[in-house]
């Protein structure tokens, strides 16, 4: 027998779950796309997707996945005997990585493992040894902000100064693709020159949307760049004079419903409230987490909660038991827990032992709180030991909180 019927809940590092507000706007018939009101919706779209990012750079839009926004980024940046640094942290890392040698592009790597952080002053020591090469500087630091992977959250302010410290050129790229709108970042402030994302996570809308925000300087490399496919070359898309340039042709029509109303519901929360939310959801996951492991093999990947994102966790219950408990969550109880990726081992070549909870974008309490007891019946069902208190444990952190003076909804904290 199985208990799950009703709605599924996808806890996973993304798709997100939709809300029933973008899901609306997007069933509607196809639009004009030549002249109208989409073409008016779009020229709001793209300030309050900047004010997400905070920036006052530009975007161009792809329709792609975020390994379309990987390629995008790269492509624009690509001259000859171009080198790029990346500092990896998990998977995805790597993946950007590979991306970029498939390109043409050198990459230098240093790998700090799947339970660190980047280091920047090992960072600043690469790049103060690559003035004194005698070759061409590197031209970039690619980093990820949060590694889905492993949910390790990089400071990437530190990683700013490292670059800066060393005296170095170099631009400093970083993929948001699991933290934009979960995890907190200043995209100006923190002088980050080009930044990656994607629609499927923190902006809650299906995959099939993703944006690479670029500054001044970034636009300065690429005006040095001979050869960019006209599909990727970000220049029409962030400086459109015509409609279709913003995405190189047909515009992805429904996906810019379900943004706008995406946006829109970022902007009545206030992203300060956004990040807190997320913030406060994901202590409740690690405060179960915390003591189920007191009793048992579950561990959470990243010791330090300052480490940790507040868009994914990943946990770990070694052997085949990560792989039973997903498999009988989602069959019994309608949960889909993540993948364990990339934390494979010789004795896990598959990484079985882990898996992830996605906790990003549109969430609340009960959400989280049903997902957990979830869990917990799991391990009951498969015998997995584990310790007491998980529950009371997240309602706690979720309770503290509630307890606190609301805030205001901040309207305008987040878009136009």
């Amino acid at each position: 027998m199985t208990l799950a019927q009703g709605r599924p809940y996808l806890a996973i590092p993304g798709p997100s779950v939709m809300p029933d507000r973008v899901l609306q706007a997007m069933h509607r018939p196809a639009p004009n796309i030549y002249e109208g009101a989409l073409e008016e919706m779009v020229e709001g779209v793209i300030p309050d997707l900047k004010s997400v990012a905070r920036t006052s750079g530009r975007v161009a839009i792809y329709i792609a996945n975020g390994h379309g926004a990987w390629e995008a980024a790269l492509a624009n940046i690509a001259v000859d005997g171009a080198r790029v640094l990346m500092p990896a942290t998990g998977r995805f890392g790597h993946g950007w990585a590979e991306m970029a040698r498939g390109l043409g592009i050198g990459v230098e790597m240093i790998d700090f493992g799947r339970a660190a952080p980047i280091d920047p002053s090992r960072v600043e020591e690469t790049l103060r040894a690559d003035l004194s090469s005698g070759r061409a500087p590197i031209t970039a630091v690619i980093a990820s902000h949060v590694d889905t992977s492993t949910s390790i959250l990089n400071d990437i302010k530190a990683l700013r100064a490292a670059i800066d410290a060393a005296g170095h050129p170099a631009l400093l790229m970083v993929d948001c693709i699991a933290s934009l709108a979960c995890d907190r970042f200043e995209m100006d402030d923190w002088g980050v020159d080009v930044m990656v994302a994607a629609s499927q996570k923190g902006l809650m809308v299906p995959p099939g949307l993703s944006f690479v925000f670029y500054s001044g300087k970034a636009e300065a490399v690429r005006a040095d760049v001979p050869r960019v496919s006209h599909y990727w070359d970000w220049t029409p898309r962030g400086a459109a004079q015509m409609f279709y340039q913003y995405f190189g042709g047909t515009a992805p029509t429904h996906h810019l419903y379900g943004l706008r109303e995406a946006l829109d519901m970022l902007a009545e929360e206030g992203l300060e409230n956004v990040w807190s939310r997320h913030r406060t959801l994901a202590r409740s996951i690690w405060a179960a987490a915390q003591a189920w492991g007191q009793g048992g093999p579950l561990h959470l990947n990243v010791a330090d909660p300052a480490l940790r994102s507040s868009a994914v966790t990943a946990l770990g219950l070694g052997g085949k038991d990560g792989l039973r408990l997903r498999k009988w969550c989602e069959a019994n109880t309608g949960v889909t827990l993540g993948i364990g990726l990339g934390m494979d081992t010789p004795e896990d070549p598959n990484s079985e032992g882990f898996f992830r909870i996605g906790h990003m974008g549109h969430l609340n309490p009960h959400m989280i709180l049903g997902m957990l007891g979830s869990v917990q019946s799991g391990f009951t069902a498969l015998d997995i030991p584990f310790g007491t208190g998980g529950l009371e444990a997240a309602i706690a952190v979720i309770a503290e909180v509630a307890k606190a003076p609301a805030s205001s909804a901040g309207g305008g904290q987040c878009c136009g």
